[in-house]
Order: C-alpha cells, then structure tokens, then sequence
C-alpha cells in the first residue's frame, strides 16, 4: 500500500477540484458561491504555502483528501492563530484520512511556532464536528445566521485547538521552509499516518 501524507504542489490542484466543487455547488458547507477551476486553486495553494502548509493525503498517485492552514485574520496580532480546513474525496470518507491529515497539519503547525487552530464549521455538519472534536479542538461558541445557502440561513460553529501555550515574547510563526531545513518535516507529516485504516484503503465499500 502506498499511502502518504506530503506538501501539497500546484500539480494536485484539479484533483482537489474534484473534491472541493461538488461541495460549492451542492452543499452549505462552503459559503463559496464560486466554484474555483484548476488555475485559481492552484494560486491559492502558491499564495499561502510558503506560510501555511496545505497537505494532501496520497494513496497510489491519487489524492484522498487535502488539508490545509490560512491566516485566522490580516492584522499582525492575529499571526500565532491560524484557520485550518480538511476536505475527504467521497471514496475515502470514513477511512481516517480526515483524522491522518490534521494530526499532521497541527503538528506542522505547532512545530512553526502557532498557539491556535481554529476550525469554523457552517452548521449543521455533524461530519466535520467530529473530525475536529477527534484531534481536540473544542467549540467556544456559535454565530447565529451567518450565511445564506442552498435555501437558508446557516449559523457557524467555532471550534478551538490550543497548540502550545501562549509565550510573553511570541517570535513569529516559523515558515514551512524552515522545517524543510532542519530535517523536520518529514517526521511531522508521517504523524497522522497510524489513523490510516490501510487494510479498508482499497475497498469499494465505505465502512
């Protein structure tokens, strides 16, 4: 079984198109009206990435799912928090691959130097709740109507991880090169790979 977990790379952007439109056009999930081509995720991937890591699981040259970190919010107080987001292809839900790449990505991230992980979720979403309450974030609170999609409104949940705890003198967040650099981040990534259930990886019936 070749199953992976690696940085991700602008070659995998129209597989996570794949993943990533269904749930633009036919869900509430995302609040995102438009579903973004191969070209737009790949600069999404590019923008982000020398900062924020966006992993993909790889199971024999295809990818699985992706996970992926971005600025919490602009201003500069906010740069030791940081939003993260999971996305499973339909043929692997249920497989641990949601559990693999954010056991990962937090551990990439706190290596980097983040305190906090958020997670916010476009309710109801059951699946996603689960996914975070897994790996250890924990709600702390709840927007009412925030979104209009698919025919209603939606709250948003916002669910928290702490990464390390909080230093007098933050230094800033590390860049992912910086791992690369120092012989880490191989080590990080191969983190989440034991939550794999690699003996269901090939079955043609989700579990």
């Amino acid at each position: 079984m070749s199953a992976y977990i690696r940085l991700a790379a602008a070659a995998d952007a129209e597989q996570f198109c794949e993943i990533y439109a269904p749930i633009v056009r036919d869900t509430h999930i995302s609040f995102e009206q438009d579903i973004p081509d191969a070209a737009e995720m790949a600069a999404r991937i590019a923008k982000t990435m020398p900062r924020y890591p966006w992993l993909v699981c790889d199971i024999q040259g295809r990818v699985a799912g992706y996970a992926y970190a971005s600025p919490f919010r602009r201003r500069r107080a906010y740069q030791w928090t940081a939003e993260t987001t999971v996305y499973v292809h339909p043929d692997y839900k249920r497989r641990g691959v949601s559990r693999a790449l954010y056991t990962s990505l937090i551990e990439v991230l706190r290596e980097q130097g983040f305190c906090n992980a958020i997670g916010v979720i476009a309710l109801p979403n059951d699946a996603s709740i689960r996914a975070h309450e897994a790996v250890g974030y924990r709600k702390v609170g709840v927007l009412e109507n925030m979104g209009y999609k698919a025919g209603a409104w939606h709250h948003t949940g916002w669910w928290q991880l702490k990464l390390a705890p909080v230093p007098d003198r933050p230094q800033r967040p590390r860049a992912l090169t910086s791992l690369i650099d120092r012989g880490l981040l191989g080590s990080l990534l191969d983190a989440g790979l034991p939550f794999l259930k690699q003996k269901d990886l090939h079955s043609e019936e989700l579990i």
